[in-house]
């Protein structure tokens, strides 16, 4: 889907360039705080997600075991807090992978309720269900969000209820990140399946519309590919919610591609972390019928470095096709995202853009090429605030993780909270995949989940390194605890 031509661009690695959302990868400044780095545990199956529990456990999710496990920071002591057997895993995002904590439970003010994302295997397929496309080989699989009762006397979780189910799910691009917030609704991110790409080449992209109204009728929310979802602490639809067509829908924002990470500012701005195809991995500022442009944009829109193939509508079977990400097939209509006039939503910031001549057949990954794309592999995003004796230089800032350069960037933030402020800092870069960050009461730690297989990039000089599958610290909790200025 990208444009290829002539030399890979070497830029300095500290260069900060004077445009923010159209730095490159070497552009982010390898910035140095003093962190005392640990492990706290290892050996976790698949942790996907990490967060700060209210009986001050950190909860894990074990994605393809389908389990939530409770860690302690203190004596590094472990807790099954539940097991959902009916979990299943066929790729990379799916499984049990995402947590949000009612508002209040960290207070002990609202219902001891906990909500997760699960990827179930259906084959009865009820009617409503339908699977638009038969080219889809997973049509047996989908998503739910489902409650737990939290129990503070013993710290487990039980009596699984579905709220929802019948979402989209597939070998790629599942997400399924959720937040709750300042107003009580939940945020949930269904992503757009991989569609039109790589082995999902063949299956359209459902993520460039809205449900329709007979799909909103049916309640079918297969069609809610490529959106975020807001919804009532029953699941249920909010009466403010968007009403397209006439009738309201779980829809809150769409045409996105693969937002692995969403957080709450301090003021209510809902912050998005989305994976882009070669270049930018965006950070969104989300709004109510925002329009992220997926697939037809990515990152800004200009012309530099994609151009939007539909492999699915090519000229000629796309059983006689063969994709290329390095070469659009003359059949296959394309379009660059500078043509596309429709209402967009820019993203605050973009991790990374590159010109149009950038190679991103380049030597350093033979054979495995996207690893060495520039971008990173966005994994989550966390809003920061100092507070009283937190990490100094960290206020007001954005924190996203990345699975191809084991990093945690910083985006400074402007006073409203919407706005960059100045260049990309980076933490730690050593050969781990971070899906995911906690950040302690206290402020002044980081605990780091990182993916227990998978490709890292080797970083050497400018972009040059390549890549390994042996990673340092796979399956386990780091420690980043400041220790002072």
């Amino acid at each position: 889907m990208q444009k290829v031509s002539g030399m890979m661009a070497l830029l300095s690695l500290f260069a900060v360039q004077p445009l923010w959302a159209q730095d490159s990868p070497s552009s982010a400044v390898d910035h140095k705080v003093p962190f005392h780095q640990s492990v706290l545990t290892t050996g976790l199956e698949a942790p996907w997600e990490i967060t700060w529990g209210p009986n001050d456990m950190l909860w894990v999710t074990l994605r393809k075991a389908g389990g939530i496990l409770g860690v302690n920071p203190k004596d590094r002591g472990k807790q099954t807090a539940i097991q959902i057997a009916e979990v299943v895993s066929i790729g990379g995002q799916d499984g049990l992978s995402r947590l949000a904590l009612d508002s209040g439970l960290l207070k002990g003010t609202w219902h001891g309720f906990v909500y997760t994302t699960c990827a179930y295997n259906d084959t009865v397929r009820p009617t409503v269900r339908t699977r638009p496309d038969p080219k889809d080989a997973f049509g047996h699989i989908y998503t739910k969000i489902v409650r737990l009762s939290y129990d503070p006397a013993t710290g487990l979780l039980s009596d699984p209820v579905t709220w929802i189910d019948g979402l989209p799910a597939g070998s790629d691009h599942t997400s399924g990140r959720m937040k709750t917030g300042p107003d009580g609704k939940i945020l949930c991110t269904i992503d757009d399946q991989g569609s039109d790409q790589s082995a999902n080449f063949r299956l359209s992209t459902l993520s460039r519309r809205l449900p329709s109204k007979n799909e909103m009728a049916a309640k079918d929310y297969f069609s809610c590919k490529g959106t975020s979802l807001r919804l009532n602490l029953d699941g249920t639809v909010p009466d403010d919610n968007l009403k397209p067509h006439g009738l309201r829908c779980h829809v809150f924002t769409y045409r996105h591609r693969n937002m692995l990470g969403i957080d709450f500012g301090p003021d209510g701005t809902l912050c998005e972390a989305e994976q882009g195809p070669k270049t930018d991995d965006e950070v969104n500022v989300l709004r109510a019928g925002g329009n992220c442009g997926w697939p037809l944009v990515v990152g800004c829109r200009d012309d530099m470095a994609y151009q939007y193939a539909s492999w699915p509508d090519a000229t000629q079977p796309c059983a006689t096709l063969e994709f290329s990400d390095l070469a659009i097939d003359p059949t296959v209509p394309r379009q660059d995202k500078g043509q596309w006039a429709g209402d967009f939503s820019p993203p605050l910031d973009t991790l990374f853009s590159v010109p149009s001549d950038w190679n991103f057949a380049g030597p350093a990954c033979d054979g495995r090429c996207f690893i060495c794309w520039p971008t990173v592999a966005a994994s989550s995003i966390e809003a920061y605030r100092a507070e009283a004796g937190g990490i100094a230089g960290f206020d007001n800032a954005l924190l996203v993780t990345a699975l191809k350069r084991g990093s945690i960037y910083r985006i400074p933030l402007a006073a409203d909270g919407k706005t960059r402020l100045g260049p990309i800092e980076r933490y730690s870069h050593p050969l781990n995949r971070y899906p995911d960050t906690a950040i302690s009461p206290d402020h002044q730690t980081i605990y780091v989940v990182t993916d227990a297989d998978g490709l890292t990039r080797v970083l050497t000089g400018v972009m040059t390194g390549g890549f390994t599958d042996k990673l340092v610290n796979p399956g386990a909790i780091l420690v980043f605890f400041y220790s002072g200025s």
